[in-house]
């Protein structure tokens, strides 16, 4: 059996990236009946901004509890890590909702190498997650040999290794996914998933020969029926190719959108400013990931950027969950 889909109790070994926004339960659940990994996304199901780690945290209980309404089958959510100071206070509150709602999977979004040299799962997450037997999947900001041999030493059930390709937070390292996914495969021994690129059969197929046991997916979701982004951003992605794609630089290294106005400053600003300078006038433009909501949630295409992966050129329509799932892992044995 594939050791991603027996170490997550799953059909498929696929698992859809979180999405920050673009997650809710529906959404999630779909994914986990379909065969595949459904994870929650940071703000799943959410359409405002909570300053407040408490409501933040039984936000994500509400939809946790919608999720198992609607599904028996696995599902994970995400935690995300810090940069080698303290866990932060929403973290640690939505770890202590994982654990008390008995959520199968915890998917670590971790930084990769801290500011304090360390790489791997943070200590405040690791502890307590495996105490409560929840299966970890590990995915860095920034991927590395060192990274994946860290969370390979500590316990973690998956590894994902992101290639530049990925829609969201670029790594630094200017590594194609096709190139990063051997490289981090041939280095550890548990089960690696690629994340960058993985839209159709082929991708999924080229992953696999390349050493992938799974494969991570975002951008591919999001013009699905079940997804909660906006109509006029799931056609955009539809009609658009990765020629369409620009990229700019925002902390920690690189983002990239389709054309809106917001995008085409942010453009100006990379190609105009130092890159300190760039950082701090972009971050200050993209309010964190808000521009993202505004953007792909609600459809503003003067105010928020569309933020996907290289892999869209060969999306050419709206299909539910299910079938994304069915075209993409056609040629997987079960």
């Amino acid at each position: 059996m594939n050791r991603v889909a027996e170490a997550l109790n799953i059909k498929y070994p696929f698992i859809q990236g979180p999405m920050s926004w673009l997650t809710n339960a529906e959404f999630t659940a779909a994914v986990s009946n379909a065969g595949g990994l459904g994870i929650l996304g940071p703000n799943a199901g959410q359409t405002s901004i909570t300053n407040d780690a408490t409501e933040t945290a039984e936000r994500m209980r509400t939809e946790i509890k919608k999720v198992k309404a609607l599904t028996n089958k696995p599902f994970g959510v995400t935690l995300i890590g810090g940069n080698g100071g303290p866990t932060s206070e929403f973290t640690l509150k939505v770890l202590n909702v994982v654990i008390e709602e008995k959520v199968p999977v915890a998917f670590v979004n971790s930084v990769g190498a801290s500011l304090d040299g360390t790489f791997g799962i943070e200590p405040a997450l690791l502890k307590p997650l495996k105490d409560n037997n929840i299966k970890i999947v590990v995915r860095s900001w920034q991927p590395s040999i060192a990274d994946a041999k860290a969370a390979e030493a500590q316990g973690a059930d998956v590894y994902v290794a992101t290639g530049f390709d990925e829609g969201g937070t670029l790594p630094s390292y200017e590594l194609g996914s096709f190139s990063i996914i051997p490289m981090i495969a041939d280095s550890v021994d548990i089960p690696v998933c690629l994340s960058g690129g993985i839209s159709d059969s082929r991708t999924v197929n080229a992953a696999f020969a390349l050493g992938a046991e799974g494969v991570f997916v975002g951008s591919r979701l999001i013009p699905t029926i079940e997804n909660p982004a906006a109509q006029n951003v799931k056609e955009l992605i539809v009609h658009s190719t990765a020629e369409d794609l620009q990229l700019f630089r925002v902390a920690p290294a690189y983002y990239r959108s389709l054309p809106t106005k917001l995008r085409d400053q942010l453009v100006i600003n990379d190609k105009t400013q130092n890159m300190e300078t760039a950082y701090e006038l972009n971050g200050k433009l993209m309010n964190g990931t808000s521009g993202m909501r505004i953007g792909m949630l609600d459809g503003d295409l003067e105010n928020g950027y569309i933020s996907v992966g290289t892999g869209i050129s060969t999306i050419h329509e709206i299909t539910s969950v299910a079938e994304v799932i069915a075209q993409l892992m056609a040629d997987y044995k079960l």
